[in-house]
């Protein structure tokens, strides 16, 4: 009989994709692409959230059930009922800065970014206007926080070319620790990278993502970097294909390998529909970017000038003899 035969077995979705009930708003926010968890945080203290009628308070849970409104105007948390993981690489160029909006009129990192419909990119850290190369972008505003977190220890790897002389007593220093004004800082690893005389370029990695550490470790050792481009963010490197002002979405392989190092199930990549595909390389046409290495240039070009000298220029070309 019917009654008689064996159930098929349920399977259920992993928790980070179907959350079960009610958690921390800054959690369901950042997810449903409304905002950072810091971002969340500032509205809650400034009384600016309201769940169900009452100001949230620090740590409160809600559900995609619930009413919830910024400054009087109900936001659309829907993209929070499940985890929509996709992670953009961006080759940031000089002159951008790291924010959403600027109050300068600054171009922003998001100028160059696809656009989404019911979700946001989040910058993975922050590089300042003066920095260029890697920067991650997710959706999943989970997988930003575990990224960026110092509990999480995912390191970050600089070229960077320094004016003055270093020397290996530098270095110790430099890999033993450094009071600055926000307390004890180090680089993990400091490895040459080439130069001559008082430009030199290395490689170096922090466990952390402080404002301009990198320069203001330098700094308080009396050089001066010329120069400073972020190569690699825990395990993704910056392609040597990707030119600057470009960007190029991450594959499924690539996005697990984050959600490993931060201890999170793995998520599947939604496959894009025709339509969608159409829009997403009729974007990625449309970036701005440098033109294309030639072939067989080396990945990270060490220049030997001075920092503040200017380029010289190429003589004019003779006209060809009648």
């Amino acid at each position: 009989m019917a009654a008689d035969r064996p159930r098929k077995p349920v399977t259920k979705k992993p928790e980070e994709n179907t959350p079960a009930g009610p958690e921390r708003i800054q959690k369901l926010l950042a997810r449903a692409g409304v905002g950072s968890r810091r971002e969340v945080e500032g509205w809650i203290e400034a009384g600016r959230l309201v769940i169900n009628g009452q100001p949230a308070e620090p740590g409160q849970k809600a559900s995609v059930n619930d009413r919830i409104e910024l400054d009087g105007k109900k936001l659309d948390i829907t993209a929070g009922a499940e985890v929509l993981r996709r992670v953009l690489i961006y080759n940031k160029p000089e002159g951008e800065v790291t924010t959403r909006k600027d109050p300068e009129g600054r171009p922003t990192v998001f100028d160059s970014l696809p656009r989404l419909k019911d979700h946001r990119w989040i910058a993975i850290g922050r590089l300042d206007i003066n920095t260029t190369g890697l920067v991650l972008f997710t959706t999943d505003g989970e997988l930003a926080n575990r990224l960026m977190h110092p509990s999480r220890q995912i390191d970050r790897e600089y070229a960077v070319r320094v004016f003055g002389e270093v020397d290996e007593a530098m270095i110790k220093r430099l890999s033993e620790g450094v009071l600055l004004d926000d307390g004890m800082a180090k680089f993990s690893d400091i490895t040459e990278a080439g130069g001559k005389g008082i430009n030199q370029w290395f490689h170096v990695t922090l466990l952390e993502g402080r404002n301009r550490e990198v320069r203001r470790l330098w700094e308080s050792q009396g050089v001066r970097v010329s120069r400073l481009k972020r190569v690699r963010y825990g395990p993704i490197f910056l392609p040597s294909r990707l030119t600057v002002g470009k960007w190029e979405e991450l594959d499924q392989k690539a996005v697990d390998l984050l959600s490993k190092a931060v201890d999170l199930k793995p998520v599947d990549i939604p496959a894009k529909t025709p339509s969608e595909q159409k829009v997403h390389d009729r974007q990625r046409r449309k970036q701005p970017g440098s033109a294309p290495r030639k072939s067989g240039n080396p990945r990270w070009q060490v220049d030997s000038s001075r920092p503040d000298q200017k380029p010289a220029r190429k003589p004019a070309r003779k006209p060809p003899k009648r």
